[in-house]
C-alpha cells in the first residue's frame, strides 16, 4: 500500500496520529482547515472519535484507509479529524446535533457542515458501501457533491435552522423554580428502583453501564434515610460487576460496559475515568457497610492503575483499547487448551471451575452473536465471597502468560479532568483504607497537575503527552481537579492543596460563568459554533454538578458563604430541567442534598504527627460521613481560614471541634467522645 501523510502528522493526539497516514487529506480542527473550505467552496466532513473506540477503528480501516473513498472525500470535502478526549467541547456541540437530528449519538461521530461550522447532516459509523438502510461513504460523498452544486441554498437554510435550534436548546431556562431536594431525591430513587435489575443488578437491560455516580447518590441518600433497599441494590450491583466479565479477572480493572444484562460480555476497552469513579463507589460502599470485599475491589483497581496506567510524571494515562491484533477482546479471552498448557491438568480444572470456563467457550462475538470457542473468565456469585487466596497462584500464572501476548493499544495522553478524578479516588481510598501508597499516588498526580498543567496566569491546561502540555482547560478540568484537591486536603491536611482548590475555583468562575447562571463547558472562545451549557450526567457527573458540590464544601471549609451563593445560581439555572427529569441529574441532586442538608464541620487541633492524632483520624475516617468536611488547624490553614485560630488544643491534647445541624458542640479529646458526636 502506498504510504500517505496528511496534516495530522504533527499532532500529539494518539487518535489523530492513527489517521496521519490515511489517504484522506485530514486537517486538525483549526483556522487553516476552515479557511481552505471557504477558499475552495467545499463543505466540511468533521469526524470525531477517540483512540480506543472500536467502531472508529472499523470505519478507518473500511473507509478512511481506502483509496477510492479517500479520493471521493478529498474531491468533495475538507476533512477534519477531532479527538473527542482532547476537545470535549467540540464533541459536545456536534453530539447535540446528532441527538437532535437522529435521536441518538455515539462514536465515531461524523458531521457534514458548511465552512462556517453550521451542520446539515449527522451520522455515526458509515460503511464504505450502503447496506441495511445505512448509507455508505461512496454514496454519501457523491450525493453531497451533487446537492452542494445543485441545491446549495436549501442545504445552507437547513444548516441555519439546525444551528438556531441548537442555540435555543441550552439547558438553562430564563426562569427558575424552587427545588425540593428531599422530594426530588425520593422521585429519583423511586425511578432507580423501578429500573433496577433484581436478577443481575444494575439498571435497565443490555447494554448495561456501571453508572457509579448513581451508586454514589444511592449510598449518600441511604446514609441519611437508612433505606436498606437502596444499599442492597448498590451492593448487588457492585458484587455482580466484580464477578462478571466486565471486570478483568486476571489483570484487574473494569472494562467500559457490558453488552449483555448479565455483565458477562464487555466492550473490552478500559477507560481511566471508569476506574476512578468505581474506586470511589466501592470505597464509599465499604465505608458504609464495612464489608471487606468492597475494599478488596478498591485495592484491585489500584493495583491495575499503579501497574499499567501511571506515567513517570505521576499522571495517569487515558485508556486501553478493546482491540489487539485487530480483534476485539483477543487479549482477554482464553481457550481451554491454552489454560491446560499453562497450568497443567489439575490446576486447569480448578481454574475452569473457578472462572466458569466452558468446554465450547462462553464468549460470543459481539457482531455475529456466535460462540468463538474462547472464554471470558468470570465468577459465580458464591465465588465472589469465597477464599480467593486459593486461586491467586493460578491467576498469577495466567497473568504472566497473558503479558506475553500482543497488548491492546494504550492511549498515553494524560488528561487533566480524568486525573482530577484519580486524585479524588486515590485520596479517598488512602483515607478510608489507611494506604500510604495511595496517598502518595494522589499527591504525585496532584503535584503534576498543579505544576505542569498550568499556564503562567494559573489557568489549567487540558492535555499532556510526551512533554507537551497544551489545550485550554474546560469546565470539567477545573471541577474535577478541585474535587480531587478537596479530597486530598482531607486525606493529608496539607493546606497547599486547599489553597490551590480555592485558586482554581476563582479562575473557573471568572472564565466559565454564564450570564444567566450555570457554567459554560468551554472558556471564552470564538472557535465553537455555540458555547455548550448543560448539567446532564453522562458517563461522568456533569461539571456543573461537581462544581456546585465543590463550592458548598469549600464554603463550609472556609466560611466563605459567597461560594454557597454561587452554587445556588447553578441549581437555579438548571432547576426546570432537574424538576422535569431528576434521573438525568443524579450528581446535581447529591450536591443539592449537601446544600440543603445540615452538614458537619470538623476541626482538628494539635500535633498531627502524634499517636493520638492518628487514633482520632482513624476513628473519624471509619465513619461514613458523605456530608462532612474536615480541617486541621495549623499555621498554614489559619492563613486561609483565620477563624480557626481560636480552635486551640485543650490541655495539649489533640482536640476535635464538631459542628453539625448548624450548631457547635463542646470540643472533645477522646475517641469515645468523638465517636458519640459523629455516629
Amino acid at each position: 500500500m502506498t504510504q500517505y501523510t496528511n496534516a495530522l502528522i504533527n499532532e500529539p493526539s494518539p487518535y489523530l496520529q492513527q489517521h496521519a497516514h490515511n489517504p484522506v487529506h485530514w486537517y486538525p480542527w483549526g483556522e487553516a482547515a476552515f479557511a481552505k473550505a471557504k477558499k475552495e467552496d467545499k463543505p466540511i466532513f468533521l469526524s470525531i472519535g477517540y483512540s480506543t473506540c472500536h467502531w472508529c477503528h472499523v470505519m478507518e480501516h473500511e473507509s478512511f484507509e481506502d483509496e477510492e473513498v479517500a479520493k471521493a472525500m478529498n474531491d468533495t470535502f475538507i476533512a477534519i479529524k477531532v479527538d473527542r478526549e482532547e476537545r470535549p467541547d467540540i464533541d459536545q456541540v456536534y453530539m447535540q446535533v446528532a441527538q437532535m437530528m437522529n435521536g441518538q449519538g455515539g462514536w465515531p461521530l461524523n458531521i457534514l457542515m458548511t465552512p462556517d461550522k453550521k451542520p446539515f447532516y449527522a451520522a455515526t459509523y458509515i460503511p464504505k458501501y450502503t447496506r441495511y438502510q445505512r448509507i455508505g461513504m461512496l454514496d454519501l460523498t457523491s450525493r453531497t457533491k451533487a446537492l452542494w452544486a445543485s441545491k446549495r441554498s436549501e442545504m445552507e437554510d437547513s444548516a441555519e435552522k439546525i444551528t438556531e435550534l441548537l442555540t435555543s436548546r441550552s439547558g438553562v431556562s430564563d426562569t427558575s423554580v424552587d427545588l425540593d431536594a428531599k422530594a426530588l431525591a425520593a422521585k429519583a430513587i423511586s425511578n432507580l428502583k423501578s429500573s433496577f435489575d433484581p436478577e443481575y443488578g444494575g439498571f435497565g437491560g443490555a447494554p448495561k453501564f456501571p453508572s457509579p455516580h448513581k451508586l454514589l447518590f444511592l449510598l449518600r441518600e441511604a446514609k441519611k434515610t437508612g433505606d436498606k433497599e437502596s444499599i442492597a441494590m448498590v451492593e448487588q450491583t457492585l458484587d455482580a460487576m466484580r464477578a462478571g466479565g466486565l471486570f478483568d479477572q486476571i489483570g484487574f480493572g473494569f472494562h467500559r460496559y457490558s453488552t449483555d444484562a448479565q455483565w458477562l460480555l464487555p466492550h473490552f476497552e478500559k477507560m481511566l475515568y471508569d476506574q476512578a469513579m468505581l474506586m470511589m463507589a466501592y470505597t464509599e460502599c465499604y465505608q458504609l457497610t464495612k464489608h471487606q470485599r468492597h475494599a478488596d475491589v478498591v485495592r484491585e483497581i489500584a493495583t491495575y492503575l499503579l501497574r499499567d496506567m501511571r506515567d513517570r510524571t505521576g499522571g495517569f494515562y487515558s485508556a486501553e483499547d478493546a482491540d489487539s491484533e485487530g480483534v476485539e477482546g483477543k487479549f482477554y479471552v482464553w481457550d481451554n487448551q491454552e489454560i491446560e498448557s499453562i497450568l497443567g491438568k489439575n490446576d486447569a480444572k480448578l481454574a475452569q471451575k473457578y472462572f466458569n470456563l466452558e468446554e465450547n467457550g462462553n464468549f460470543h462475538d459481539e457482531a455475529t452473536g456466535e460462540k468463538t470457542g474462547e472464554n471470558i473468565p468470570h465468577l459465580s456469585a458464591w465465588q465472589g465471597k469465597a477464599h480467593a487466596a486459593d486461586i491467586q497462584g493460578i491467576r498469577k500464572k495466567l497473568f504472566d502468560a497473558r503479558e506475553k501476548r500482543v497488548h491492546p493499544f494504550r492511549d498515553d495522553k494524560i488528561l487533566t479532568d480524568w486525573n482530577g478524578l484519580m486524585v479524588a479516588a486515590f485520596a479517598k481510598a488512602a483515607r478510608v483504607l489507611h494506604e500510604p501508597v495511595y496517598l502518595e499516588a494522589a499527591q504525585k498526580s496532584a503535584d503534576f497537575l498543579l505544576h505542569t498543567m498550568r499556564k503562567k496566569d494559573g489557568a489549567l491546561l487540558h492535555r499532556y503527552r510526551q512533554g507537551d502540555a497544551a489545550i485550554d482547560a474546560h469546565l470539567d478540568d477545573y471541577a474535577f481537579v478541585v474535587w480531587g484537591l478537596i479530597e486530598l486536603y482531607q486525606a493529608n491536611y496539607d493546606a497547599r492543596y486547599l489553597q490551590a482548590a480555592l485558586d482554581l475555583n476563582v479562575i473557573m468562575l471568572k472564565d466559565f460563568k454564564a450570564e444567566h447562571g450555570g457554567l459554560y463547558m468551554a472558556a471564552n472562545t470564538d472557535e465553537l459554533l455555540i458555547r455548550p451549557l448543560d448539567a446532564w450526567d453522562g458517563a461522568l457527573p456533569s461539571g456543573n454538578a461537581v462544581a456546585a458540590e465543590n463550592m458548598i464544601r469549600l464554603a463550609r471549609l472556609t466560611g466563605n458563604t459567597k461560594l454557597e451563593e454561587e452554587a445556588a445560581h447553578i441549581f437555579a439555572a438548571f432547576s426546570q430541567s432537574i424538576t422535569q427529569v431528576p434521573d438525568g441529574f443524579m450528581y446535581m441532586l447529591s450536591a443539592l442534598a449537601l446544600a440543603e442538608g445540615d452538614g458537619m464541620e470538623v476541626v482538628f487541633a494539635g500535633d498531627i504527627q502524634s499517636e493520638q492524632a492518628q487514633t482520632m483520624l482513624d476513628t473519624f475516617n471509619a465513619v461514613y460521613l458523605p456530608h462532612a468536611v474536615s480541617l486541621w488547624r495549623d499555621k498554614h490553614s489559619q492563613a486561609i481560614i483565620p477563624f480557626i485560630a481560636l480552635q486551640t488544643p485543650v490541655n495539649q491534647k489533640v482536640t476535635v471541634y464538631v459542628c453539625n445541624h448548624f450548631q457547635c458542640n463542646q470540643p472533645v479529646t477522646s475517641v469515645e467522645a468523638l465517636r458519640a458526636l459523629i455516629q
